[in-house]
């Protein structure tokens, strides 16, 4: 491909409205282009990187056996009445009405359409098992889509249905799906865990996350740094501590604590760590009540161990500051534990701080030295928050260790939540009929390029792995318009590196050397050959690998 002919529409500035490395490095690279909120164009450049994803992921699903097909973005209401989902999905879902005034929506994933063609298609237990996978256009009506593609309204993803007449046959079709990731993402070149995961609105019982490591990813992921265990920080569990409480040392009193209304000012505020402060959170309870959740101050509640509580709301909804000032008579930074009125359950490591500073339920007071069992009750304890960096992985074999994670890709067993909600059914070997069990596995395709930036990128701009980046080889001569002894090279180079089946882009532009060489950097390219006179007569070329820190001078031969 020649530059002259390639619409590269690079950008020298970043866009002011672009949060992110890979949303900046996307729009200045001239990958895509934004016409709304999460609605983005994908310009040539970036739409060969795409095809470079969709490609590797097409090669390894027919290499495992799943058949692909194509459903429809529009997808009837009553499809989605009969799983239960049309009410349950909640905003993100978006409605409509077609001229008839009939209800429908605009497919962000096809578990009720795929359910559908089955109980169409397929009657016996013979004809299994079936995978069938698709990579098409999904919308997801975001409250605040932002960081570009990363979470964009739409969006392309490969979502594929695993059908298997019982559970052991939904657990080999799950297997295979798992490797079938495995080799995907291991050919897209990109350093990425595979982590157990909670199965959200999807549902089912057992699923799996694929995460791109990287700083800014959204999710934090736990390790454990001498076993295999991997996993979502949200599903993990955090053990009690194997120390006994300490034991009370000082009387508890009330101290004056205005302004003091965080965590990090109240350590500040009465030189204390904050691991010795108690965090007091007010949630709504299943009956419209309210429930107070305690932990060490610093700790993160864990919103889905939370909402799994007996009595406490799900989904997890913290109390609004009105509705707590009306039943407690004191304000949010200002509630502790200590003569609580409220249903109280205390994270296990809170459980065991002694002479802890917590809120005295008065505005702008505190008390110092509390105590469990002494000037409060003892307490119900559960686990209740994310893991930390050193805490004890769950299956005892070493210490966890939390990185930054971007999800990509997702793998789920549903079992038989949707074929049994929509009556697809199919007779087995004594001619009954049962609902086949189902599996379901989503890559973010497009997620899947805003990931790779996000981990392979430098000053200069992005740097590809080699499976995904749109050209392999950049061509870059010097006068190339005005030396007819460096354009008769070039265009032979040129001709010789297609022929070799290489994917170049000569960059015949009539531009300055410095704008060329920053422009293919931006892109990232992996391999950069510079042709000049001076080189020619030397029989020699300039070749400079992306990651490189300098050129190298190698024989033309």
């Amino acid at each position: 491909m020649r530059a002259s002919r390639f619409h590269l529409a690079t950008l020298k500035e970043t866009p002011v409205d672009a949060e992110i490395i890979s949303h900046q490095l996307m729009l200045r690279a001239g990958m895509i282009r934004r016409h709304a909120a999460g609605i983005y164009s994908w310009l040539p450049l970036g739409l060969r990187i795409l095809r470079k994803v969709e490609q590797i992921i097409r090669e390894e699903m027919d290499r495992a056996g799943a058949l692909e097909l194509l459903m429809p973005s529009f997808q009837p209401a009553e499809l989605w009445q009969e799983s239960g989902r049309w009410d349950q999905f909640g905003p993100e879902l978006l409605r409509l009405q077609d001229r008839h005034h009939r209800d429908a929506c605009i497919g962000p994933t096809h578990e009720e359409i795929v359910t559908d063609i089955f109980r169409r298609e397929v009657n016996s237990y013979r004809q299994l098992p079936l995978n069938f996978y698709q990579i098409q256009t999904k919308f997801r009506d975001e409250i605040r889509p932002r960081f570009g593609v990363m979470r964009s309204r739409e969006f392309i993803m490969k979502d594929a249905y695993s059908f298997d007449i019982d559970n052991d046959g939904m657990q080999r079709s799950y297997d295979i799906m798992d490797q079938a990731y495995i080799n995907i993402f291991n050919r897209f070149g990109l350093d990425y865990r595979a982590v157990s995961a909670d199965s959200g609105a999807i549902g089912g019982s057992t699923s799996q996350e694929f995460h791109v490591l990287a700083d800014s990813g959204e999710d934090a992921i736990a390790f454990s740094e001498q076993g295999d265990f991997a996993a979502n920080i949200e599903t993990v569990e955090a053990l009690p501590p194997r120390t006994e409480r300490s034991v009370a040392s000082a009387e508890m009193q009330t101290v004056d604590t205005p302004g003091m209304y965080t965590i990090e000012d109240l350590a500040n505020g009465l030189d204390v760590s904050a691991q010795q402060c108690m965090k007091t959170l007010i949630v709504e309870a299943e009956d419209g009540g309210l429930v107070a959740l305690v932990l060490r101050g610093d700790h993160e509640l864990n919103a889905l161990k939370a909402e799994r509580l007996d009595g406490v709301a799900s989904p997890l909804r913290l109390a609004q500051r009105e509705q707590i000032t009306a039943t407690l008579g004191s304000d949010i930074g200002s509630i502790g534990p200590v003569g609580l009125k409220l249903k109280t359950i205390v994270d296990h490591s809170a459980a065991v701080v002694g002479d802890f500073v917590c809120g005295a339920n008065q505005d702008d007071k505190h008390y110092i030295n509390a105590n469990w069992g002494r000037d409060c009750e003892e307490p119900v304890t559960a686990d209740i928050r994310n893991v930390i960096d050193g805490d004890p992985d769950p299956d005892g074999t070493g210490q966890l260790k939390i990185l930054r994670g971007i999800e990509v890709g997702h793998i789920f067993q549903l079992g038989q939540k949707y074929s049994e909600s929509m009556q697809a059914a199919v007779l087995d070997e004594n001619g009954k009929g049962v609902a086949p069990f189902m599996g379901c596995y989503g890559i973010g395709v497009t997620r899947v390029v805003a990931a790779a930036i996000e981990q392979n990128h430098d000053a200069q701009g992005i740097i590809w792995p080699a499976a995904l980046a749109p050209f392999q080889l950049a061509i870059c001569p010097i006068n190339y318009h005005k030396s007819e002894v460096v354009k008769q090279a070039t265009d032979d180079l040129y001709q010789q590196c297609l022929a070799r089946g290489l994917e170049v882009l000569l960059d015949d532009r009539a531009l300055r050397p410095g704008v060329i060489f920053s422009d293919m950097e931006l892109i990232g390219i992996p391999h950069r050959i510079v042709l000049s006179e001076r080189g020619i007569t030397a029989q020699q070329f300039e070749y400079k690998g992306r990651s490189d820190d300098s050129a190298q001078e190698f024989p033309l031969d």
